[in-house]
């Protein structure tokens, strides 16, 4: 059986070519399970995790259900953060003017103005809460004419607190509309939410088959702010390392962390929301092709990463929390491999960093952590300033190497499975 194209799943020939130019000739699976939904004109539910391809998923059929002379905006895609909805638009630019349609992008940290004046006069908006209703609220946009409603990952949108102007944003626009709604998860909160804003909607559930076996060794490293890069050049120096990620918290943090490695002669990449589409490409084709063997990303932009044998991550800055631990270090270890998940600790991180291992069984592995162990203050931690990863809040929308210490963890009862198997299905409800 031949494989199935876009062609077959109803998409126009204009968006099918613009789809082939950028290298996309055969859909993903939960472009196949949802796009002819789509198209048909059904509301639809799916729960698909990230990096599956579910920009398209929706993007596609919604570039060729809007014509270029709808009433505007008739297209809304609300994101959690400002990284996706840069990310989405960036994804969607191409299919959107193979239809002659225009998308922007509404989000904070930037002029309020020029933002609402392209706005109103686009065919989809991609938007974040807080800044929509920034635009909403002076009457700067109407959602009036919106035929299609998006909402990309619900479930995160929902953690970080929008649910409030969510309901709002939905309420203003046409009950008659169509609902796509995209979300890691569909149960509890997240489940509810998504039957108040769809009617007799399909339901499509992308699960792809889960790796045979994911073994992580677990390293935790104390080491100071001034020596981690230091640090991180001493562990990119492993013999044993293949494919390495990096993980940073911001874009600039990103950027100027590989300008330091080149210093220190390590080839590296980055890969963050304000690099175009063809920029992170280049970047994702280098390191899938092994020209790049170390990848700094985001934890926003490395969603869609999926490459394999990757033999290790670094988390150069903390992880924001359990979650965001297991989401980053399950991307090594799989098929049968043993992976290596090193994390850097500064001394402001030692109370968050032990409660993020406590909580996914990694206990003794913290507490045998490489470097000179760190006196913990009475005092509350407090968000990092420095360069490679200052703290981003949910509300706006937007070394030491060595082997000591190196224990592998196959347990815990909240965050990594009992049989070994890798990360638990994350409950999202709070």
């Amino acid at each position: 059986m031949s494989e199935q194209s876009f062609a077959d799943l109803g998409v126009s020939n204009a968006v099918v070519r613009a789809l082939s130019e950028r290298g996309y000739d055969a859909p993903f699976a939960v472009q196949r399970l949802v796009i002819e939904d789509i198209l048909d004109g059904r509301d639809v539910l799916a729960q698909s995790p990230t990096g599956s391809g579910k920009t398209l998923a929706f993007g596609v059929p919604m570039a060729d259900l809007i014509e270029a002379d709808s009433r505007r905006p008739a297209g809304l895609i609300l994101a959690p953060t400002r990284e996706l909805a840069l990310q989405i638009v960036d994804e969607m630019q191409a299919v959107a003017n193979a239809r002659a349609l225009s998308v922007a992008v509404v989000h904070g940290g930037v002029g309020l103005q020029k933002q609402a004046k392209l706005a109103s006069r686009a065919h989809i908006v991609v938007a974040t809460p807080g800044r929509l209703e920034d635009l909403l609220q002076r009457g700067a946009i109407s959602l009036k004419h919106v035929k299609i409603l998006v909402l990309d990952e619900a479930d995160r949108m929902l953690d970080m607190g929008f649910k409030p102007a969510v309901d709002r944003i939905v309420a203003k626009t046409p009950g008659d509309r169509q609902t796509l709604f995209f979300s890691a998860t569909l149960q509890g909160e997240v489940g509810q939410q998504a039957k108040a804003f769809t009617h007799d909607a399909a339901k499509h559930v992308h699960a792809p088959a889960p790796d045979a076996k994911i073994d992580v060794k677990h390293r935790f490293v104390h080491v100071a702010h001034e020596d981690k890069v230091d640090t991180l050049v001493r562990e990119l120096s492993d013999a044993e390392r293949g494919r390495t990620l990096v993980f940073v918290r911001t874009k600039r943090g990103a950027d100027r962390l590989v300008k330091k490695l080149d210093q220190s002669r390590v080839n590296a990449v980055a890969m963050h929301g304000n690099k175009s589409q063809a920029q992170r490409q280049k970047a994702l084709a280098a390191f899938e092709k092994g020209r790049v063997d170390t990848l700094v990303a985001t934890d926003v932009a490395a969603r869609g990463i999926d490459v394999p044998d990757v033999t290790h991550v670094i988390n150069y800055d903390a992880p924001e929390d359990r979650d965001s631990y297991t989401h980053r270090v399950g991307r090594t270890g799989r098929a049968g491999r043993t992976g290596k998940g090193v994390s850097f600790v500064l001394a402001d991180q030692v109370r968050d960093m032990r409660k993020i291992a406590g909580d996914l069984g990694l206990g003794d592995q913290f507490e045998s952590a490489d470097g000179t162990p760190v006196a913990i203050s009475s005092a509350p931690s407090r968000p990092r300033q420095q360069g490679g990863g200052g703290r981003t809040g949910g509300n706006r929308n937007g070394g030491g190497g060595g082997n000591r210490g190196e224990n592998r963890s196959k347990s815990s009862s909240q965050g990594w499975s009992s049989d070994g198997k890798g990360p638990k299905r994350r409950d999202r409800r709070r």
